[in-house]
C-alpha cells in the first residue's frame, strides 16, 4: 500500500486492525455480544433490598482528556476540622450491567483493556456501555462504588470506607484547562456554573499535593514521561503533539493511587482475595546505579527507592528539559508491572515505583478488565457474599491480563510508530540527538530528543545501553510495519 496516495487516517486504521489480529486481540465485538447489547436500554438501578446511598447532591466532577467519553471516576472533597480533608472517589458500577460470564464479559475478558491507537480506539466494552450506560456522564444519575478517605494535614490516610452510592456528575472537565486555571489562568466555564465547585477543586488539589508529598517521603519516584499523539489536518497527519502531566492530571493520579490502595486493604480485611498490580524490585538496578554515576550521583548498591527519588528530584531541578528522557531510561530499567493474585494471608511484592505495598487496580472498570474483576470482588465483600472467583481462576486471570496488556501496548506502539514514520518520510538521511531506551538480545532502540519518536538502532549499536545519549542518522522507514531505523553516527553528551 502506498502511503503517498493513501489517506493517513485510513492507512493507520488498516494498520491498527491488522496489528490487533497479529497480537491475538479482537478488533470487533462478537455477534453474541452485540445481541446482548441490544437488550440493554437504560442505566442500572439498585434493587430495593440493596444498600445504596444517595450522594447525587455532592459537587462531583470528572476530569479527563478533552475528548474522553468513557468516564470511570468522579471526585469530590470536604474540609474537616483540624485541616483534615475527606476525599471521595466514585467509580462507575460497570458490573451491574456487564455480568460475569456474559458474551460482553467474554469479549472484555479476552482483550482485558481498551486499546488506544493513533488511528482509532478499540474499546473493551461497546460504546453504548462505556460512553453511555456505564459512564459517569454529565448530569446523569449513575450507580457507583465510592471510596471514602480521610487525610491528615501531611497527606497520610487517617480513615477509609467503601460503599455503594448513586452519584451525579455536576461538571465534565478537561485536564489542560483545569491545570491552566490552577496555575493562575482563567476559570473554565463548566466550573463557573456550579456554585462552590472552584473551592472544592482547590481543596482536591491540596489533598493531592499532600498525598504526593507523603508518598515521596516514603520513597515514591518522581518520574515524568512524554506522551505524543498525532495531530490530524483532515485525514492527514500534520504533527506529533507532546502531552505532559500537570496539576489536574496529578489530582486524578493521586486520588486513584490512594483509592487503589484502600481497595486492596479493604479486600484483605474482609478475607477476600485480590488481583494486585506490582512492580517488583528492579532487575537492572546496577544499570540505574551506573546511569546515576554518569550524572555524578552515587546510589547504594542495593535497590533503594528513596535514594533513587532523591537523585531524580535533583536531576529535574538541574535539567527539567532533559528530565523526561532520564525518567524514560529509569522506567525501562525498573521493568514492566504485572498482575498477581493474592489471598488474604499472602505476602505479595509491592509497587516499587509508587512506594506502596497494597495496590489493586480498581478505578477504570470501563477500560481495564482487572478493575472489573476487583469491582466484583468488592461488591461481593460489601454484600457479604461468597468469593466470585477462586484462587486458580484469579491466578489464570492475572497472568492473562498481564500478557494481553503487553499485547495492547505493542499494538499502540506499533501504530504510533507508523504515524511517526509517515511524518518522517521526507527526512531520511537527517541526523538527530537521541537517547537509548532499550538494549537487549532483541535489539537496541533509541528515542529522538527533538521529536518524540522511537526507532531501532540497526548499525553501530554495539556497547550501547539504556540511558546513553547518542547521535543517530535516520536510514529507513516502513510505514506498514511501523519500522523506523537509525544508524549511530556519534555521541551526544548530556
Amino acid at each position: 500500500m502506498n502511503a503517498n496516495v493513501q489517506q493517513h487516517r485510513v492507512l493507520l486504521q488498516h494498520i491498527a486492525q491488522r496489528a490487533m489480529l497479529e497480537r491475538g486481540l479482537l478488533p470487533d465485538f462478537s455477534t453474541e455480544a452485540m445481541a446482548e447489547l441490544s437488550k440493554l436500554q437504560s442505566p442500572a438501578v439498585a434493587n430495593p433490598d440493596e444498600s445504596v446511598r444517595d450522594l447525587t447532591k455532592l459537587l462531583w466532577a470528572s476530569i479527563d482528556n478533552d475528548d474522553s467519553r468513557d468516564l470511570d471516576q468522579l471526585t469530590v472533597a470536604e474540609a474537616l476540622p483540624g485541616d483534615k480533608i475527606k476525599l471521595l472517589v466514585a467509580i462507575a458500577d460497570v458490573d451491574s450491567l456487564v455480568k460475569n460470564g456474559s458474551a460482553i464479559d467474554e469479549y472484555a475478558r479476552h482483550n482485558t483493556t481498551s486499546v488506544y491507537t493513533a488511528a482509532m480506539i478499540f474499546p473493551m466494552l461497546p460504546e453504548k456501555l462505556s460512553t453511555d450506560l456505564t459512564s459517569l456522564n454529565f448530569n446523569e444519575d449513575r450507580l457507583s462504588i465510592v471510596i471514602e478517605m480521610v487525610l491528615g494535614t501531611d497527606g497520610s490516610l487517617q480513615a477509609s470506607d467503601i460503599y455503594r452510592a448513586r452519584v451525579r456528575n455536576q461538571a465534565k472537565l478537561a485536564y489542560n484547562s483545569v491545570a491552566a486555571w490552577l496555575d493562575g489562568g482563567s476559570m473554565p466555564e463548566a466550573i463557573t456554573t456550579v456554585n462552590g465547585l472552584a473551592e472544592n477543586l482547590r481543596l482536591q488539589d491540596t489533598a493531592a499535593q499532600n498525598m504526593r508529598n507523603f508518598r515521596h517521603i516514603h520513597g515514591a519516584l518522581s518520574l515524568e514521561t512524554i506522551e505524543a499523539r498525532p495531530i490530524f489536518d483532515g485525514d492527514q497527519i500534520r504533527d506529533l503533539e507532546v502531552e505532559r502531566s500537570n496539576r489536574a492530571t496529578d489530582i486524578i493520579e493521586d486520588c486513584m493511587i490512594a483509592a487503589n490502595g484502600v481497595t486492596a486493604r479493604y479486600l484483605t480485611a474482609k478475607k477476600f482475595p485480590s488481583i494486585r498490580r506490582v512492580v517488583r524490585t528492579p532487575k537492572r538496578w546496577d544499570r540505574i546505579v551506573a546511569l546515576a554515576a554518569e550524572h555524578k550521583y552515587q546510589l547504594p548498591t542495593e535497590p533503594d527507592s528513596k535514594a533513587l527519588d532523591e537523585f531524580l528530584v535533583k536531576e529535574k531541578a538541574e535539567d527539567a528539559l532533559r528530565f523526561p528522557d532520564l525518567s524514560l531510561a529509569v522506567i525501562k530499567l525498573l521493568g514492566a508491572g504485572e498482575y498477581i493474585a493474592e489471598l488474604p494471608d499472602d505476602v505479595a511484592p509491592g509497587h516499587f515505583g509508587l512506594a506502596v505495598k497494597d495496590y489493586a487496580h480498581s478505578t477504570a472498570p470501563n477500560r481495564r478488565y482487572p478493575d472489573l474483576i476487583t469491582q466484583r470482588l468488592l461488591k461481593a465483600a460489601l454484600a457479604g457474599n461468597a468469593w466470585p472467583y477462586n484462587k486458580d481462576e484469579l491466578d489464570a486471570l492475572a497472568t492473562h491480563c498481564t500478557e494481553e496488556e503487553d499485547a495492547a501496548n505493542k499494538v499502540e506502539r506499533q501504530v504510533g510508530k507508523s504515524a511517526a514514520a509517515l511524518l518522517l518520510e521526507s527526512r531520511i538521511g537527517e541526523q538527530f540527538d537521541a537517547i537509548v531506551t532499550g538494549a537487549s538480545d532483541k535489539g537496541t532502540w533509541a528515542r529522538l530528543l527533538t521529536i518524540p519518536v522511537e526507532g531501532k538502532v540497526v548499525h553501530g549499536f554495539e556497547g550501547l545501553d539504556v540511558g546513553d545519549q547518542i547521535r543517530v542518522q535516520l536510514t529507513s522507514i516502513d510505514v506498514e510495519r511501523g519500522f523506523i531505523d537509525f544508524k549511530k553516527v556519534g555521541s551526544s553528551k548530556p
